[in-house]
């Protein structure tokens, strides 16, 4: 069986940043897949789920209500490995397109004081898995090591 895409880039090259992890045709439109990893594969811990669910909660909440974007969000969600996260466009894109929004989705998560959105038993299937703190602390974290000063390394996958 083939290896998909996404298991063939070299993970212990991989440093945290914003990648294209594919484009896709669905009709008429293309969808572009990032990759924002937010640690760095294999050798740093990964993020821990509570943490993971609030930022999930909080960016999906941002992205589908931003004044530009919101129409062309078909998804955003945590990657499996816990090193980051997966950010679905419709439209062609490159990584650099999109450093200024998610640098204002992180700002938004590090700046955020209010309760939760969707942290109830009513809407969520596990609102007890939240962290808050961490989610912040994450968020400045991504911020000032890799958005503030995101270069090429940061922004096109690593050639094995």
């Amino acid at each position: 069986m083939e290896k998909i895409a996404s298991f063939t880039i070299n993970h212990l090259k991989l440093l945290p940043g914003i990648y294209v992890s594919r484009k896709d045709q669905a009709g008429d439109s293309v969808i572009t897949t990032f990759d924002l990893r937010m640690t760095r594969p294999n050798f740093e811990p990964v993020m821990n789920t509570a943490e993971i669910h609030t930022i999930e909660h909080l960016g999906a909440t941002f992205l589908r209500n931003h004044e530009t974007f919101a129409s062309r969000v078909l998804y955003f969600g945590p990657m499996g490995c816990r090193t980051g996260f997966y950010l679905l466009l419709s439209g062609d894109y490159k990584s650099r397109d999109i450093v200024p929004l998610i640098t204002e989705m992180y700002e938004f998560i590090r700046d955020f004081e209010e309760e939760v959105p969707g942290a109830s038993a009513r809407d969520c299937g596990n609102y007890l898995d939240m962290n808050l703190g961490m989610a912040k602390y994450l968020a400045e974290k991504f911020l000032h090591t890799v958005l503030y000063g995101i270069d090429d390394d940061q922004l096109i996958y690593p050639q094995d």
